[in-house]
């Protein structure tokens, strides 16, 4: 059976606990929130994470709401200290288990288009470091997130629930089956040699769903529309190198 847990409300906490406002959910502001440092040139530089903000509205990210839910979560919360000061470079950085966090650009670009107005339930496959998950939960009205390994799945668990997500319920599973309901939006986090044709399933009319689809180089990242009349329309909205997609939970 799938492992589940949803987040205790905020009201559930330390009262004295100081809280700030993230993209219009509530976070933790206990945690150490210090930019990382590193010696570049001879001199301390310090990573703003408006500094990549403004490097992704160079690049095309377009929607002020997914740049505004990206400034207020702390990347480097979400990868092992010795990485913090590469935090906010636009690179890809291992979490462990041979899995990654993604580029911030891939992030943005994929979690732009599926077209959030917070009113939406999405599912995320693949919780990874749970940075993604941070920047969905503030741009939808409730997300379950999917990690297939038991580490991984705690350690995110345990940070965004430190965070006060409210609106996040975390599943230890690799079966989007084990999702109940269906979806207005689902993304994955991992590159799959085909879509699963019964992802579709998880999907409700007039949702979207954004997956990377191996290609020749890397994986390309598909964008599909459910149409309320029927059919489907794909896009392509960019290439990515992901790691592999997987079915089946571990420890």
């Amino acid at each position: 059976m799938p492992h589940s847990s949803s987040p205790p409300s905020a009201a559930g906490g330390p009262t004295s606990e100081s809280r700030s406002s993230i993209g219009g959910r509530r976070a933790s502001s206990g945690a150490d929130t210090s930019f990382p440092r590193r010696a570049e040139g001879g001199s301390r530089v310090v990573y703003i994470r408006q500094g990549l903000i403004d490097q992704l509205r160079r690049t095309g990210i377009s929607s002020g709401a997914v740049l505004e839910a990206m400034a207020g979560v702390p990347r480097h919360l979400f990868v092992s200290e010795a990485l913090r000061y590469r935090a906010y470079d636009d690179a890809s950085l291992p979490i462990g288990h041979g899995q990654t966090v993604s580029k911030p650009s891939v992030i943005a670009r994929m979690v732009q288009s599926l077209d959030l107005t917070g009113e939406e339930r999405v599912l995320e496959i693949g919780t990874g470091s749970g940075y993604q998950s941070a920047i969905i939960s503030a741009l939808a009205d409730s997300l379950v997130t999917m990690e297939r390994i038991g580490e991984l799945f705690n350690r995110a668990r345990a940070l965004l629930f430190s965070f006060g997500y409210s609106n996040i319920r975390c599943l230890h599973s690799g079966d989007f089956h084990d999702a109940e309901g269906t979806f207005d939006a689902v993304i994955v986090a991992a590159g799959a040699d085909i879509v699963p044709a019964a992802l579709f399933e998880k999907i409700s009319p007039g949702g979207r769903l954004v997956i990377p689809v191996r290609g020749r180089n890397g994986h390309r990242i598909k964008k599909y529309i459910l149409k309320r009349s029927g059919g489907v329309i794909e896009e392509e909205i960019g290439e990515a190198t992901f790691v592999p997609y997987v079915v089946g939970a571990t420890a």
